[in-house]
């Protein structure tokens, strides 16, 4: 009997330590729960143009990675959360009790200044190029970002809420500009045809003007109506970038709370 709690100690010790990796180590977290620790952990494409990685002198499947930590960050695989089911890594930006993530362009003849440098040169950083964002807890599966799953996991947390409904306001405010900016648009442009058949349907000859003229009076409404859209698809587009930034704020505040 002794033995045999000893023996489920052990597993539980194991199972949790899994779970604690320190992140000044380089190591891969793999699907199957194991961790593999490297010296060197690099991303690189291979002859077709598929993302491979080279851990200190051998070469691990990537579609086996679900997590891995170097010198230039921390990133997870979100292959289960795109269409076309490929590898590809998105780098953790917020870590906590919620690790927040986001799409960035890995480059790794930029980030690995020995292929360029020859010395421990590293660049800065690329700023956020997309809105596309995922989130989870611990070393559990990507999650996107939206209301209903972050609702649902901070539910717990009245500041984080706060947030979320900022969010989720800004997020309707775009939504709304940038169908008001596509009708204007449209509406612009199947006005701006009418007036020029319109014009075009006129007699020529002696007394009449042949062809429409841009500068003529009668497009005016087609030009405020286009140039309405391209202001409200602006707009929609800077309402959407504050409204994310939300998202990082209802993170930070569950974060504080739960530390």
């Amino acid at each position: 009997m002794k033995k045999l709690l000893l023996s489920v100690m052990a597993c539980y010790a194991l199972s949790a330590g899994a779970q604690e990796v320190p992140d000044n180590k380089n190591y891969l977290y793999l699907y199957s729960d194991s961790i593999i620790y490297a010296n060197r952990i690099q991303l690189r494409p291979d002859f077709s143009g598929y993302w491979q990685l080279r851990v200190d002198s051998r070469r691990i499947p990537v579609d086996q990675v679900k997590f891995f930590n170097n010198e230039d960050g921390f990133f997870a695989n979100t292959k289960k959360l795109n269409f076309a089911r490929i590898s590809q890594f998105s780098e953790r930006i917020i870590e906590g009790k919620i690790n927040l993530y986001q799409e960035r362009p890995y480059d790794p003849f930029s980030y690995d200044g020995s292929y360029r440098h020859g010395y421990g040169y590293r660049p800065g950083r690329y700023p956020a190029v997309d809105m596309s964002m995922y989130y989870n807890k611990g070393y559990t599966d990507l999650k996107k970002v939206n209301y209903n799953n972050l609702k649902y996991d901070m539910a717990d947390n009245p500041e984080s809420m706060k947030f979320l409904n900022k969010y989720r306001k800004s997020a309707s405010r775009s939504k709304i500009m940038y169908v008001t900016a596509g009708a204007s648009i449209i509406a612009g442009f199947v006005s701006f045809l009418a007036t020029g058949t319109g014009h075009n349907d006129r007699p020529s000859g002696f007394g009449f003007d042949n062809g429409p003229s841009l500068k003529s009076p009668s497009y005016t409404a087609s030009y405020v109506l286009m140039g309405v859209g391209f202001g409200m698809a602006v707009g929609g587009y800077a309402v959407q970038s504050a409204g994310a930034g939300n998202i990082e704020n209802a993170v930070d505040a569950y974060n504080r709370e739960l530390r």
